[in-house]
């Protein structure tokens, strides 16, 4: 429930982000405990998350088209709220790939990168939650900064993945599967920083 009025949308902005933790946490455990014969079952589980996200924003859309007043730039919350949305439609996209390309087991780099992922949607978590006290935190610079350096680390481990599945891997299929599948990942962490920027942004303008 929302503070008061005034703190409404940051406080939405924590509940969005939540949906993509959640589907985080979820695509991690289904790579680390991987079983071809659950992952529809685990695609809808995701769906079902996306899906909440998606009713969420759009509550909090029909709001906003009634406000005469907001603490930040309705422009600024629509984008904010579209790119968080973007991180769970990024991560539910991991998992439609894996299943459209047939993957039968899960290749490590695979868990590297989704670790880096739960944590990335972790620190915005953090971030969201300190947000509506933009003005004066002492902490949610440093969480930007984090976000930036772990994409930064996710396009690393996602350069190794490609690299690693051309020189170890001789099944053609295999390849064409995991290549796509390990950009959908690495789209993950752009996805995150995309967030951290609008955040970022918001705060430069308000300053």
């Amino acid at each position: 429930m929302a503070r008061n009025k005034s703190e409404y949308y940051f406080d939405k902005f924590v509940d969005l982000v939540d949906y993509s933790y959640k589907a985080a946490n979820l695509l991690n455990d289904t790579l680390n405990n991987f079983r071809v014969d659950k992952l529809e079952d685990s695609m809808k589980e995701m769906h079902a998350i996306e899906h909440q996200g998606d009713v969420a924003r759009h509550a909090m859309i029909r709001k906003l088209a009634k406000e005469f007043i907001t603490p930040i730039e309705r422009e600024d919350i629509m984008a904010l709220a579209d790119s968080i949305d973007n991180v769970t439609d990024a991560l539910e996209d991991v998992l439609m790939r894996i299943y459209m390309c047939n993957i039968t087991s899960v290749r490590d780099d695979a868990l590297k990168m989704s670790q880096v992922i739960v944590k990335c949607c972790n620190a915005l978590k953090l971030a969201l939650a300190e947000f509506h006290n933009f003005r004066k935190s002492q902490t949610l610079h440093e969480l930007i900064v984090e976000i930036n350096h772990m994409e930064e680390e996710g396009d690393k481990l996602y350069t190794e993945a490609i690299r690693n599945l051309y020189v170890n891997c001789k099944d053609c299929l295999e390849v064409m599967g995991w290549e796509q599948t390990f950009r959908y990942l690495e789209k993950c962490c752009d996805a995150c920083e995309d967030v951290a920027d609008i955040i970022e942004s918001v705060m430069l303008k308000n300053s």
